[in-house]
């Protein structure tokens, strides 16, 4: 309701994302993945399995009466069960990521349309770059990025093949940056049904 404040949620440092949450045999696939990968001497900033999830839109910093529009305007989104596909392992080079690509597919583009739409009323500014849907598994920082992606890239053999999965569900999560990577909260969870 506006004007009330939700107990335990601080609206001055809020920051914000809209993402899909993995179904649980993409969580195990990724998870052997890592296993297989992760050494302690990789230098790389491994992300936790609870932490995956494919981001729609990132808000950023969100006041009270921005969250509360909008939570109202997610809750309007209408948009079928969303399929998710994997389509392999790859590096954003400059930015030291190791990632899960994700097709992207009619379905899901608009379902990201739908909810940056949703935000706009609320003074989000969509991206200007294309939607590139991704799970990110791993990051490295500084200058040894070149040589712990690389490092990392001499150990994948073949591309794996992922469960596809069926969103049926999209959620709001605000993000806790920290030395150890950033931890997420679910906030809110918005329904993808007919109609």
């Amino acid at each position: 309701m506006r004007g009330e404040l939700r107990p335990g949620l601080d609206y001055r440092r809020m920051r914000l994302f809209v993402a899909i949450p993995l179904g649980a045999a993409v969580v195990d696939e990724l998870s052997a993945i890592r296993t297989r990968l992760q050494s302690r001497e990789d230098g790389l900033r491994w992300a936790a399995a609870e932490s995956w999830h494919v981001t729609l839109q990132f808000l950023g910093k969100t006041n009270e009466e921005q969250y509360e529009c909008v939570v109202a305007r997610l809750r309007e989104v209408r948009s079928a069960p969303t399929p998710i596909a994997l389509e392999g392992l790859g590096f954003f080079e400059r930015a030291g990521v190791f990632f899960a690509g994700v097709r992207v597919t009619l379905e899901l583009v608009q379902l990201q349309q739908r909810v940056t739409e949703a935000t706009e009323f609320c003074g989000f500014v969509p991206e200007a770059r294309p939607f590139n849907p991704h799970i990110t598994l791993a990051r490295i920082k500084g200058r040894a990025r070149r040589n712990g992606l690389n490092a990392l890239r001499s150990k994948l053999h073949g591309q794996p093949r992922f469960t596809r999965f069926v969103a049926k569900e999209f959620l709001l999560f605000e993000s806790f940056p920290g030395s150890e990577g950033s931890r997420y909260e679910i906030r809110e969870r918005f329904a993808l049904k007919d109609g």
